[in-house]
């Protein structure tokens, strides 16, 4: 029973029910230095991850390739694209005034497309619950996962609510999956993925607080890459070193 994954979406979704009502009732000075906190959060949360990488090179490639690869068929201009139109189709329903431009709006977004339905701590939550059934990891998430949505809410309004239908679907397929995923994987690489993830998540806190821009949706191929990458490293490239 994927009582994790439920949790999880339910949280995201609930989250974003409660912030868009909330929205209006609160200062903008008061979501724009929230919004500040979560991006430091979300690079705490990345820095916490890369430290249990095994296979630095391997990484690196991944992300490295893994974007390239994301450019080259402009992954992030198409998800961008996508949470343009999530925006409208709620919009025709439900009205709320955002204090962000329309470039910002889909930015804000498209970050937390990422943060809800790929981060390393998310698939790997799946990953873990749907081999082991414990759900320790997803239940952690979502109490995160509900706040955060809160936050963003009161500035993207219910939109983020709907967040929560592709991160269902992929957390879904995960948990299905982990039964066939799960065996084909070592520690090093479940190590390696996780900080995979943790270099995107940093590159997300960055966005979040308006550092730098980070193509985040474009990083995106290097979370496939990273666990063959750490395969094929660990063991044809090490025992030749």
């Amino acid at each position: 029973m994927p009582i994790g994954v439920i949790v999880n979406v339910l949280s995201v979704a609930l989250g974003g029910i409660v912030g868009g009502f909330l929205g209006d009732k609160l200062s903008a000075r008061f979501k724009m230095e929230i919004t500040l906190v979560f991006g430091v959060c979300s690079m705490g949360m990345g820095i916490s991850s890369i430290p249990l990488m095994e296979n630095m090179p391997a990484v690196i490639f991944a992300l490295i390739i893994g974007t390239a690869i994301g450019l080259v068929f402009l992954l992030g201009e198409k998800i961008d694209a996508a949470g343009a139109g999530m925006e409208k189709m709620i919009a025709k329903f439900v009205k709320h005034k955002s204090d962000l431009s329309e470039e910002e709006f889909v930015t804000t977004l498209v970050t937390i497309i990422v943060l809800f339905c790929a981060s390393g701590t998310g698939i790997y939550g799946c990953l873990d619950s749907g081999m082991s059934g414990d759900h320790t990891i997803l239940l952690s998430k979502s109490i995160l996962d509900f706040f955060t949505a809160i936050i963003f809410a009161c500035n993207l309004g219910y939109v983020v609510a709907i967040v929560a239908i592709p991160q269902a679907v992929i957390f879904f397929a995960l948990f299905f999956a982990a039964g066939f995923i799960y065996p084909l994987t070592t520690p090093s690489m479940i190590n390696d993925f996780k900080a995979c993830g943790g270099f995107i998540m940093l590159a997300t806190g960055f966005r979040m607080v308006k550092l730098k821009n980070f193509p985040i949706a474009d990083m995106l191929p290097a979370m496939v890459l990273v666990m063959p990458f750490s395969w094929l490293w660990s063991t044809f490239l090490v025992p030749m070193l």
